[in-house]
């Protein structure tokens, strides 16, 4: 281990200097290196979280002078992903002279849009609120972090006392305000009046810390937030204790996951009651510790007190009154118990928004919780996609980590409502939301997918996830499934071993979509295989696994997801992928073609039956997806071009020639065809799309 890293309990420290070196004399890759490096520790800052600069001194391409830019985290951005097109490039001395016409706190907004007269680099991402507090501070290399313990002591009462306490006259500090301008103004204020310090504590927000260097600024906020880590421990260990103890005992981490994923779906349904939501589980050490503890019920009303944390995660969760050990298998009766628990929520978000609004705020935004606690069992987050939740979810766990430091050091205080009001409905927040890109069509949904380690149904899965579904990837093979489910990027997919002959594994998948991703909303049966023969030549077993996987397999498919569309009522899509040979007889097929009609006929029962529930049930009918498809590897090709009197190696361009429009079909063709039914005919259940160029002894009418 590298003796620097020895030097820290509490933070990672993750420079390499190998790394560095590789960079040269590059100021702005140096400190983009630097940014990512912090960003990979969640104690120090979450995703989305604090911001980080540099300046530098270039020409000017209108006047060849040497001038002053500063480089930093445009708006939206992440200091662990950081790139050169994610920050913005601006004058200092521009930036600097916008002192001259600041009219107030009350012309705040207005000196946001003045920033872009202030771009040196055209492009630029859009410069953040926070430009200026970076810009009015003279040094090369600035960090804004967000760490737990510094914010522990920011949100502590007494945080000025504190903040003595610990770095002595090293470090400053400033009370409680709104990111802009002015604060800005106050950083510059508290440097003058304290030269010579390493940095400043933000009230109830966070640090800044600085350097000559991009190294020298990393331990910089390295050493300051370890400090910060060790007094808190120690404070800890002296008070012997954390959140006053523990109140409730948490059921075995298999109990948690199982009632986890008995409830997801009924927490989802009540989420979704404006916009449908995606969810996330956490039952983490630091969660628990929390969540059973004495002081569960005084803090969590509190809120949160750094921006970063509520913006995400809302003012305050909503703490459920189920006992631990509650039967869940009564889903209308436990629905029952969490309605009015929903309804009050939303009843104190909407007085929390007449009180504190203001002529101009927007419109009020869905009142429904994101975080939801479970004592004894662990914590929900509810948001429009699987990021977004997760990262609500890390954001409470950091929020969480506040309170325990804050608590250990004083006593912890959150910011006042109208302060938080003012940030969630701040103009400018407002319009940052307004920009953010047109949500896809399958956005919010769950799809789970059969056979979707390959050939269609991982076309199938794609397809969905293109369109913003996130997947759930099931077939029987798990190395194939890893290898599928590393395609797509994080929080897209996740998988589940399936064999969609035996119901305890299906009820598996089913578990795994819901404990990952709040429950299921689409379901594609495109797992199967297919038996070319003659009749003396089909065995029974032939017979009963064609029968099991395609048949029996949709059944329970379709039985189980019933079961979880009716917990989060938002209806739902189950899409059967049959097969053109249900509908036309051909020879060398009894099984295969018998199999795939009973698909085709129980979609009928199906969407009959489940309409009520607002389920649409319907076919897609491929014929003759040779390239790119599992089903035509071995056996069955080989039967269907003896059947057909030709090689395997002429079967693509044979069933290209027999169909109408003389095309060849493809796996995409397929997922084609189901995405219509999800993303385009809503109004349409127990119908058949046939995805085969045109057969006409195939059609259905």
């Amino acid at each position: 281990m590298n003796t620097l890293a020895k030097k820290f309990k509490y933070v990672d420290y993750l420079w390499d200097n190998e790394k560095a070196e590789s960079l040269g004399d590059d100021q702005v890759a140096l400190f983009l290196y630097r940014s990512n490096i912090l960003g990979a520790d969640l104690r120090i800052t979450n995703y989305g979280g604090g911001n980080t600069s540099c300046k530098t001194i270039e020409k000017d391409p209108l006047t060849n002078a040497e001038v002053e830019v500063m480089w930093v985290k445009g708006s939206g951005g992440d200091i662990g992903t950081l790139t050169r097109s994610g920050i913005a490039g601006l004058y200092t001395n521009r930036l600097r002279d916008l002192k001259n016409v600041y009219g107030g706190l009350e012309d705040e907004d207005r000196m946001v849009g003045l920033f872009n007269h202030c771009i040196y680099d055209l492009d630029s991402k859009a410069p953040s609120i926070d430009t200026p507090l970076h810009g009015l501070l003279p040094f090369a290399h600035i960090d804004h972090l967000h760490p737990d313990a510094l914010i522990a002591v920011a949100a502590a009462k007494d945080s000025e006392k504190v903040t003595k306490e610990i770095w002595g006259d090293s470090m400053g500090w400033v009370p409680w305000q709104r990111p802009g301008f002015d604060l800005g103004l106050q950083l510059e204020k508290c440097l003058n009046d304290n030269p010579g310090i390493r940095g400043i504590v933000l009230g109830s927000h966070g640090l800044f810390t600085w350097g000559d260097t991009s190294y020298e600024c990393y331990m910089n906020s390295l050493e300051v937030i370890e400090m910060a880590s060790e007094y808190i421990e120690n404070k800890i260990k002296e008070k012997g204790s954390v959140f006053d103890g523990q109140k409730v005992q948490s059921l075995a981490k298999e109990a948690r996951t199982e009632k986890a994923a008995q409830l997801m779906p009924l927490l989802r349904g009540l989420c979704s009651s404006e916009n449908q939501m995606i969810g996330h589980f956490s039952d983490s050490d630091v969660v628990l510790e929390f969540i059973n503890s004495n002081d569960l019920e005084r803090l969590a009303p509190m809120g949160t007190s750094c921006p970063d944390h509520f913006l995400r995660t809302k003012i305050q969760p909503l703490v459920l009154t189920l006992d631990a050990n509650e039967d869940l298998s009564d889903s209308e009766a436990v629905l029952a118990k969490l309605e009015p628990a929903f309804e009050q929520y939303r009843k104190e978000y909407a007085d929390y928004y007449n009180t504190c609004k203001k002529s101009n705020s927007p419109a009020m935004r869905d009142p429904n919780p994101v975080i939801i606690i479970y004592p004894g069992v662990g914590m929900f987050s509810f948001s429009k996609d699987k990021q977004t939740t997760r990262v609500a979810s890390e954001f409470y766990i950091n929020a969480i980590n506040v309170m325990r430091g804050a608590e250990a050091i004083t006593s912890y205080t959150s910011l006042p409502r109208q302060e938080a009001f003012d940030i969630e409905y701040w103009l400018l927040e407002e319009a940052k939301l307004q920009r953010m890109p047109k949500e896809k069509p399958l956005s919010r949904k769950v799809a789970l997918v059969t056979g979707a380690d390959g050939g269609i149904g991982k076309a199938i899965a794609d397809k969905l996830a293109a369109e913003g579904a996130v997947v759930v990837l099931t077939d029987i093979n798990e190395q194939s499934l890893i290898e599928a489910n590393a395609t797509y990027k994080r929080d897209v997919s996740t998988y589940a071993i399936c064999d969609v002959t035996d119901t305890e594994s299906i009820a598996s998948a089913y578990k795994k979509a819901c404990l990952e991703f709040g429950g299921v909303d689409i379901v594609v049966h495109s797992a199967g295989l297919a038996i070319s023969k003659a009749l003396e030549d089909t065995t029974d077993k032939d017979w009963n696994i064609l029968q099991n996987i395609l048949v029996k397999g949709q059944f329970d498919l379709a039985k189980q997801f019933s079961a979880i569309t009716r917990k989060q009522n938002l209806g739902g899509d189950f899409i059967s992928i049959a097969s053109k040979n249900g509908l036309v007889a051909g020879p060398n097929n009894v099984a295969y073609g018998t199999a795939k009609a009973a698909q085709q006929h129980m979609v009928r029962l199906l969407a009959a039956e489940l309409a009520k529930d607002k389920v649409r049930v319907n076919t897609v009918n491929p014929d003759g997806v040779i390239v790119g498809s599992k089903i035509w590897e071995g056996a069955w090709a080989e039967g269907r071009a003896k059947a057909n009197g030709i090689t395997v190696e002429e079967l693509p361009a044979f069933y290209a020639k027999r169909n109408l429009l003389n095309e060849i079909i493809t796996p995409a063709d397929i997922a084609n065809g189901v995405f219509a039914f999800v993303g385009v005919l809503d109004k349409s259940t127990g119908n058949i799309i046939n995805v085969d160029g045109g057969m006409a002894n195939a059609f259905v009418r």
